[in-house]
């Protein structure tokens, strides 16, 4: 077999492991925003991991609002993003998709449900939604860069990529969208063209832990696994950096004796 790693192995299952684990404070469960961070999902840095009891009051606060007015596009938008941040996904779409049946026309209602949707696995539900949430006269690009993640996840990466490449010429070496990019690449294992997309939104935006993240995890694919490391560990506390770093090569390990059988 060739040095290469292959990916044969379906890649997506991996690729969302693999995230969820390097990426600081990942979820429960697998969804478009952690594999992605698509849609201009809450950006995450070592400094950002801030108590989860600070969270609570806000969370209280906002299901009063919205019980107080359910049929407010702009609190259930706010609401069902909060339900999603806190893992309450199935919720999040229950939420959206009363709003959205009560207001079909209205972008910021169907963008959200569209990423509410993409959290919770239905990703074909979510590019047909996100697909209504703006205008070929009016793109949004992080609803493009949303709609090229859910392609991903259907195993679309040629569309998907056409979606992110529509997105930069809106805004040029977003770094959000570039991750995107790099991780489609590596869904078709092309990893040395994800390694210099990825690289690229490194550049633009070195605190992002995602796109660490990701650049670590093409970079250990590739054998690299000290440069890997060094990525992973960037300014997280030994304990995290040591527990990260050991997943890390876990995930590697695992991915060598899969293409070596």
């Amino acid at each position: 077999m060739s040095k290469r790693l292959s990916l044969a192995f379906s890649p997506a299952r991996y690729l969302c492991a693999a995230v969820l684990i390097l990426a600081l404070g990942g979820c429960q469960t697998t969804g478009i925003e952690d594999v992605t961070g698509a849609l201009g999902g809450k950006q995450q840095s070592a400094a950002s991991s801030n108590t989860k009891a600070d969270a609570r009051p806000v969370m209280d606060a906002l299901r009063e609002r919205y019980r107080a007015k359910p049929s407010d596009p702009a609190i259930v938008v706010e609401y069902g993003k909060a339900l999603r941040d806190s893992g309450q996904r199935a919720q999040a779409v229950a939420v959206l998709e009363q709003a959205v049946l009560a207001h079909p026309s209205n972008k910021a209602l169907l963008a959200g449900y569209g990423r509410a949707l993409a959290d919770n696995g239905n990703f074909q539900q979510a590019f047909d939604v996100l697909s209504r949430a703006h205008t070929p006269e009016d793109p949004d690009w992080r609803i493009l860069s949303a709609q090229g993640a859910a392609l991903d996840q259907l195993g679309r990466n040629e569309e998907a990529q056409q979606y992110y490449a529509t997105a930069l010429k809106i805004v040029p070496n977003e770094p959000t969208v570039l991750s995107n990019l790099g991780l489609s690449y590596m869904l078709q294992n092309n990893l040395p063209k994800a390694e210099q997309v990825l690289g690229r939104a490194y550049q633009r935006d070195q605190n992002n832990v995602r796109v660490r993240a990701n650049l670590a995890l093409v970079l250990g694919l590739q054998g690299r696994e000290s440069e890997a490391e060094i990525l992973v560990k960037a300014d997280l506390p030994p304990d995290q950096a040591a527990a990260k770093v050991a997943a890390l090569r876990e995930l590697l390990a695992k991915k060598q004796q899969r293409a070596d059988k």
